[in-house]
């Protein structure tokens, strides 16, 4: 009970925090585009939820766009995202990004190789044209040990609750652990750049998980007079610094 009453409490505190902050950016006129990416069950929706459960709703929007359909299929891969970027004051949080093409579709054969090759060539090139449009890009990698995901897995398929989590690459998750993650580290080492880094979020612990990760969007927007504690560097930590501690 007491774990519970101190997650709690830290909770609202950095929920008032990101009030405060989304007010200030909304004056500012910055535009925030946060990406959230992991296996499944790495927490993805629980973080979410607690961004937005008190964020403005005229200026934040989530984005989990489904497959592409036909016609999409024949665009510019990136021109779906696009035309869900964020106007000034707005911020936008992707449930899943443009980083499909560089995890679940080439380990489940939903893009060819070819494809795979020229959207690692072409991500950190569309990356800086955003952030150099004054777009400021927040990349989570929200990772999770094969363990623990796979109790989650097992939970979720109990729980009449969490019915529309269950999917049915859901038993693929584990069987195909390997190439996920030999998917997840090349896409970290081509991706992670000085005008987007990649920041891995351990989440095991959820609580902690989704504490640390506010503190950190808090720290990188830097309004200032803000009051965050630092992020745990056991949970926390740049791409660039993750050998041997990513889950093999």
């Amino acid at each position: 009970m007491g774990r519970t009453k101190d997650y709690d409490k830290a909770l609202e505190a950095l929920q008032i925090e990101l009030v405060d902050t989304q007010h200030w950016a909304i004056e500012q006129g910055l535009k925030v585009v946060v990406v959230f990416e992991g296996r499944d069950t790495a927490g993805k929706d629980g973080a979410i939820k607690r961004i937005v459960e008190y964020a403005s709703p005229r200026q934040t929007r989530i984005v989990a766009l489904p497959k592409p359909t036909e016609r999409e299929s024949t665009q510019w891969y990136f021109q779906r995202y696009v035309s869900h970027l964020p106007a000034a004051g707005e911020l936008v949080l992707f449930n899943r990004s443009w980083y499909n093409r560089a995890g679940v579709e080439p380990v489940m054969g939903f893009c060819t190789p070819q494809q795979h090759e020229q959207f690692l060539d072409d991500v950190p090139r569309f990356e800086r044209s955003l952030t150099g449009s004054g777009i400021i890009l927040i990349k989570l990698w929200l990772d999770i040990s094969k363990e623990e995901q796979a109790k989650r897995l097992e939970e979720r398929m109990e729980d009449p609750l969490k019915k529309f989590k269950v999917s049915s690459l859901d038993a693929e998750a584990q069987i195909r652990w390997d190439a996920y993650s030999a998917a997840r580290n090349r896409m970290l080492a081509e991706s992670h750049h000085r005008d987007a880094p990649w920041t891995i979020i351990a989440t095991d612990d959820k609580k902690t998980a989704r504490l640390n990760i506010l503190r950190h969007i808090l720290r990188r927007l830097g309004r200032p007079g803000a009051k965050i504690s630092h992020v745990d560097p056991r949970v926390v930590f740049d791409a660039s610094r993750s050998k041997g501690k990513l889950n093999p």
